[in-house]
């Protein structure tokens, strides 16, 4: 069964009245399968089709994560095979499927407006504790902390693992059953909608254990483990005692029924947040007398006068999300004591009560500290699974939170021209980095890194020797809310278009009061990582305009043909065969000029030349042809020794003269639509891009650009 949507409003002639549009749209009563009920032999029936409806909190929240499948994620080691996956569920595919942002069929990926971006590593250990609590290897008997710093991404895991359940019990596959009470005419639920089973005896559960399992199709054992809640318990006890000790006549006043998960409407999900120290009280997890029924019933220990109505109680059968559990009054940790290892809670006057949910908190790094040195909490810490949910370390995956929030605004508010949403995140990652221990590599390479490019001398295996070496690396730094705040400071000014050097001017001025930030001189280092950060925006502003001059397709496939073969005759001693017939030695000031910009040293010249050519044989022997496209330092090598033969065509300076002969101008006018072509400018932005690399030039060597940026590849954004 599908998930039950709305009926879609379908506009027929004229437009129709607000009133209308909420009669056509507003969603009907739930489908017949959602109110199914039956009796207690109708129910071990439908168990017996399906052995899932028998699953613990645990095994139905891992199979809720699987049902919307993974693919691979990001790197954890120097392998391919070394790839974490990546779970689907945190793409948030729940408003991403509202909003018909569904999958295209060309691989692209429906993300929602709760999508978590990056922290693959954090999520699949998530998921991987999860799926063992499933199958009893003890997670099951924990609680689950996500601990990192604010605005990490906490609180929307918690709230898409939350929607997941509710969405996936209204599947067939998610479907979850409790029982009423029918005695007498008056129909009394299940205060904390257990599973039927639980119905059973203990010989009875053991019996029904072993068919289910027989044929191990569910990946894990079912198990019928815990009592029957208070009022329950009464109400068995009172028809067995009615019937003689007859069973089944008790059972038979038991009507089963299935329901689906609702936070809204406290069923299968409970959220509690702490509230005042002096405030707080344990009746809001466990329940609370009901002092009206007291009277009634004549007794405070009757579980009839109770409200079964605490967190804990209303999230049976699902997940209660502990919202800053740490800031939790020490009274309530002892509760969570019992309630991870033994699955019971104790509720005022009553016996331990079973409890069958996932526990999961979240906390920030305050307050997790404070949990470590404190040795009174040894036992709520050896019964805690912490799970580091750091900041993102790649620049791409922060500026996917970015552009999810500012990227579709284009014409409803100021443009943000191409960059803006980069270089701010490259600015939060660069305030998450420790300084490199090794001593070439600078914090921006090391960024650079990370997001998956080249630097010069460095492989993947060291990348993960670097990660090793800065552990809390993702721990501190800036929030992406700060930087998101400083975004919208810009795009509300009255601006024709917000571009890199606005958002990184707001950036900085947000500094000065942004009460985040501990001391002065942590201030002065992220005011230092601005400045950074417009370095690293002209030399890609430089880039962009050299590579939309040396854009000549033609030419440089031609530059590249001939490159080859020199370097092919070169490793194989031969000599290089011209257009005219004539055969020549290889070119070595060709050959040169490209890979000085590269980065390549006269020592290393011979081995790089081998390895491209056995690169280019190997692509070959496995049926593929060599691209230089594909081979950013061997494209931008290309591009700029293509800038340098073409420069004096056309004088960068004239960009920002008030007076501009037609030729020139024309010429400038193909760079810019080439820019706006490539790189996602429009013809302001591009214009600005234009004059301010122009600027750079002005004020650069003469040498150009090959001598004249000074930053290598190493140092590009």
């Amino acid at each position: 069964m599908t998930e039950f949507q709305p009926t879609e409003f379908q506009p027929h002639g004229e437009v129709d009245s607000l009133t209308e549009i909420v009669r056509r749209t507003v969603a009907s009563a739930p489908p017949e399968e959602l109110r199914w009920s039956g009796s207690f032999e109708d129910y071990l029936g439908l168990v017996q089709r399906d052995p899932r409806n028998a699953r613990n909190a645990w095994q139905r929240l891992s199979d809720m994560i699987e049902s919307h499948g993974s693919r691979p994620g990001e790197s954890a080691g120097e392998r391919p095979t070394d790839r974490v996956e990546r779970w689907r569920i945190f793409d948030d595919p729940f408003s991403a499927r509202r909003t018909g942002d569904d999958d295209a069929g060309d691989g692209s990926v429906a993300l929602g407006s709760d999508a978590v971006f990056g922290l693959d590593a954090s999520l699949h250990q998530l998921v991987m504790t999860i799926r063992a609590g499933a199958r009893g290897l003890g997670p099951e008997r924990r609680l689950l902390l996500l601990h990192g710093p604010v605005g990490s991404a906490k609180s929307t895991i918690a709230r898409l693992l939350k929607r997941g359940l509710e969405a996936y019990t209204r599947t067939d596959a998610g479907a979850v059953y409790t029982f009423d009470w029918e005695i007498d005419g008056e129909v009394i639920p299940s205060p904390m909608n257990q599973d039927p089973l639980l119905l059973l005896d203990e010989a009875a559960r053991r019996a029904v254990e072993q068919r289910l399992n027989r044929d191990g199709q569910t990946g894990y054992r079912l198990c019928i483990e815990g009592d029957l809640d208070p009022v329950s318990q009464f109400w068995m006890n009172a028809l067995l005692q009615r019937y003689d000790g007859d069973w089944s006549k008790a059972v038979s006043h038991v009507r089963v029924r299935r329901f689906v998960f609702s936070e809204a409407r406290r069923l299968g999900i409970g959220t509690f947040q702490p509230k005042d120290e002096k405030n707080q009280d344990s009746t809001e997890l466990t329940g609370d007398l009901n002092y009206r029924k007291i009277a009634e019933y004549g007794s405070d220990s009757d579980p009839r006068a109770f409200n079964f109505d605490g967190e804990f109680n209303v999230a049976n059968r699902g997940l209660i999300e502990f919202i800053e559990v740490l800031k939790l009054d020490v009274a309530f940790l002892y509760d969570l004591l019992g309630a991870t290892q033994e699955h019971s809670i104790k509720p005022k006057k009553f016996q331990a009560t079973s409890i069958d949910e996932v526990i999961l908190g979240h906390t920030n790094e305050p307050e997790y500290r404070k949990l470590q040195s404190n040795e009174l909490m040894e036992a709520f810490r050896d019964r805690t699974i912490r799970i580091d949910v750091p900041y993102n370390l790649r620049i791409s995956d922060e500026a996917a939170i970015h552009r999810r929030r500012f990227g579709a605004l284009g014409s409803r508010a100021r443009r943000l021209a191409p960059h803006s949403l980069e270089m701010a995140s490259l600015w939060a990652v660069l305030t998450r980095l420790e300084d490199p221990q090794h001593p070439t590599l600078t914090r921006l390479q090391k960024a650079r890194l990370y997001d998956g490019d080249e630097v010069s001398g460095f492989t993947q295996a060291q990348i993960e020797e670097i990660r090793g070496s800065a552990p809390r690396e993702g721990l501190d730094g800036i929030s992406p809310r700060f930087v998101q705040d400083r975004i919208a400071s810009c795009l509300v000014e009255d601006r024709a278009s917000v571009g890199p050097r606005e958002v990184l001017d707001s950036i900085e001025k947000g500094l000065g009061v942004h009460s985040m930030v501990a001391s002065e001189e942590q201030r002065k280092r992220y005011l230092e990582l601005v400045a950074v950060c417009r370095d690293a925006y002209d030399e890609r502003i430089r880039e962009e305009v050299e590579s939309a001059i040396a854009s000549d397709g033609a030419a440089l496939d031609r530059l590249c043909a001939k490159y080859l073969d020199n370097v092919r005759a070169y490793t194989s001693r031969s000599k290089v065969q011209t257009g005219r017939g004539d055969v020549v030695e290889p070119d070595e000031r060709l050959m040169r000029s490209i890979e000085q910009r590269t980065d390549i040293p006269e020592s290393r010249k011979d081995d790089f030349r081998h390895e491209l050519m056995n690169y280019i044989a190997a692509v070959h022997l496995d049926g593929g042809q060599f691209d230089y496209r594909e081979n950013r330092r061997l494209r931008r090598a290309l591009e700029l020794k293509l800038f340098d033969d073409q420069k004096d065509s056309i004088q960068l300076t004239n960009l920002v003269s008030s007076v501009i002969d037609p030729a020139t101008e024309e010429k400038i006018a193909v760079i810019r639509d080439r820019l706006c072509e490539r790189f996602g400018y429009d013809e302001a932005s591009a214009t600005l891009v234009l004059q301010d690399v122009a600027s750079l030039f002005a004020r650069s060597d003469p040498g150009g650009p090959s001598g004249g940026s000074g930053k290598g590849e190493g140092e590009a954004a």
